[in-house]
């Protein structure tokens, strides 16, 4: 019996790790950790793309765009205070992933714009998609649908959650 038990606990110990990482795609030197969405009321024609992007390359990378099954497109936009006022405006050339450095892509600054919804987001959901990128190319990604208010768990402890460039 108590084989049985340690057997399990084992077990659980090594999958820990497994689950931890899960939610996270790679391609190369490029690790895409934690792509998620927001809900959306039932009449939204625009959704969001939030996650962390980390080159363990030598070389830089560029995140060139993408597309998603959820919307007709899928644009890389950046979002700042100016005087007071949250302006919006799509961000020009791609976003840089410097050799050894951890982008977010996240809410009040950088971030995916989902533009033309096919259908509303609910929690709880998911739905594919694809990043692309000049050096490591296409990566397919998975975007979990989660609650308003909810933060994206940290699952590596090197990430530096910054904004990109």
């Amino acid at each position: 019996m108590r084989t049985v038990f340690r057997t399990a606990i084992l077990i659980g110990c090594l999958s820990a790790p497994a689950l931890a990482s899960a939610h996270e795609f790679k391609s190369g030197a490029i690790s895409v950790d934690h792509p998620e969405s927001r809900p959306t009321p039932k009449t939204a024609r625009i959704g969001v793309g939030y996650l962390a992007i980390t080159n363990a390359g030598t070389e830089a990378d560029r995140l060139l765009g993408g597309s998603s099954e959820a919307s007709d497109r899928f644009e890389l936009h950046t979002s700042e205070i100016v005087d007071g006022v949250a302006r919006m405006r799509p961000v020009e050339g791609g976003i840089a992933i410097e050799p050894g450095a951890t982008v977010a892509l996240r809410s009040g600054g950088t971030h995916v714009m989902l533009v033309g919804l096919r259908k509303p987001l609910a929690a709880g959901e998911s739905f594919k998609g694809e990043l692309v990128f000049e050096r490591a190319g296409t990566v397919p990604v998975e975007f979990k649908v989660e609650p308003h208010g909810a933060a994206a768990p940290v699952s590596h402890a090197r990430h530096v959650m910054g904004g990109a460039q």
